[in-house]
């Protein structure tokens, strides 16, 4: 009977489901015609409530449906409850002004099983027979114990349900924050004259740091940017977004990538107080179609590749300061270059280089490279193959940190 028992409970995902599997084998473990459950959690003394009774045709769930069920403040249960011990009652009558009468109007003796928590018997089980001397005295410590141990197991089980429906609210709400944070990024390339644009978009968690955009700044001027904020999940996503506001409202009156980063480290260092120990890495360049120059500031962030057609790299590493959010009076140089036809830029965060596989070697530089050469005919094809170059690098899709790239290709 009892390995029946415990089958039956360890297949219970439902609190109500593994106490109606152990009330319906009481009888013959314990004996007795029926039982009363009280519980004080949450109440001062002298109230506890009722939260099961063999006299309900309905079944309330004391965990969900708490304001059904009745408070009472004195009576033999209560009195058994705050003792704090277990008993057996061999011959009882109880009075019709009792509280909790119309449940034990037909109890001639009780067995009172505790159940501790925190060294208080927050919650009891009341056995119930028709017959004096319905109980064996002798049965009672082992009852005490099973009990106990199937009050953890309830508590246990519910505590994990929570627990699941915590974490599916929270999950719920990470994804909406992702499809909030996906909504900011560009829907779109850009269509520049001469240029093949592709980007690629991955994060670690739900939500991610990393961030790029385009700017259409108006005669035939590109502003590029690709960021990374310090961390990952929301709260990198959280600046990402502040960062893009700040962008958005400010690229078009900035002279230069110098004067927007300036701009954006300023604002970012008094609106990004909840976030101190943060900062923000990013790279942006205006790009001119008249003439092909590239002018870049660079704020800490990975210096982007450019690779010529003939497969000669080198590093947009000639602007470089500090990342954004840490210093408000720090100031960003520009450099110049140019994009000439068949050059290759690789904007870049640090989740694609910096990807390790099972034995520990960084995918670097020279595979990225690798997928950049005269013979990939577009931007498109350069992605494709970095993403799943690192796949296979990494033996898994499961990302340690954000990864983005963005690939331009002068036509």
């Amino acid at each position: 009977m009892v390995v029946e028992l415990m089958r039956e409970i360890s297949t219970q995902t439902d609190p109500q489901g593994m106490v109606a599997a152990f009330r319906s084998r009481a009888r013959r473990l314990y004996g007795g015609v029926g039982s009363v459950s009280v519980s004080r959690r949450d109440l001062d003394p002298p109230f506890y409530r009722i939260t099961r009774s063999w006299i309900w045709g309905e079944e309330i769930n004391p965990w969900t449906q708490k304001e059904r069920l009745p408070i009472l403040d004195s009576g033999i249960l209560g009195e058994l409850l705050y003792a704090d011990q277990p008993r057996v009652l061999a011959d009882v009558r109880v009075p019709p002004d009792d509280p909790a009468y119309e449940h034990l109007k037909d109890a001639r003796s009780l067995v009172c099983l505790p159940q501790y928590d925190g060294g208080l018997a927050l919650n009891m089980v009341v056995r119930i027979s028709t017959e004096p001397d319905g109980f064996d005295d002798v049965q009672l410590p082992e009852a005490v114990s099973e009990a106990n141990l199937f009050g953890k197991a309830t508590k246990g089980l519910v505590l994990a349900n929570e627990l699941h429906d915590a974490y599916t609210e929270l999950d719920r709400e990470l994804r909406r924050v992702a499809e909030i944070q996906r909504s900011l990024l560009p829907k779109t390339m850009p269509e520049i004259p001469e240029v093949d644009i592709a980007a690629s978009y991955q994060t670690a968690a739900r939500a991610g740091g990393d961030y790029y955009d385009f700017f259409d700044l108006g005669d035939g001027r590109w502003g590029l940017l690709i960021a990374d904020a310090s961390g990952h999940s929301t709260p990198a996503a959280v600046q990402m977004a502040i960062l893009r506001t700040i962008l958005h409202a400010s690229c078009t009156s900035c002279t230069g990538p110098a004067g927007i980063l300036r701009l954006a480290n300023e604002q970012l260092c008094d609106q990004a107080k909840p976030f101190p120990e943060g900062f923000i890495t990013a790279f942006y360049a205006v790009y001119d179609s008249s003439d092909g120059s590239l002018t870049y500031a660079c704020a800490g962030h990975n210096p982007p590749l450019l690779v010529d057609r003939e497969v000669n790299v080198s590093e947009l590493d000639c602007a470089q300061a500090l990342p954004l959010g840490i210093d408000s009076t720090c100031t960003y140089p520009e450099a110049t270059t140019s994009l000439k036809s068949g050059d290759t830029l690789l904007l870049y965060t640090d989740g694609i280089t910096e990807a390790m596989n099972p034995a520990g070697e960084m995918y670097g530089h020279e595979r990225l490279l690798s997928c950049v050469h005269e013979r990939v005919p577009n931007a498109q094809h350069i992605i494709d193959c970095v993403v799943h170059k690192l796949i296979a690098f990494t033996g898994m899709t499961t990302l340690q940190d954000d990864r983005t790239l963005v690939a331009l290709r002068k036509r």
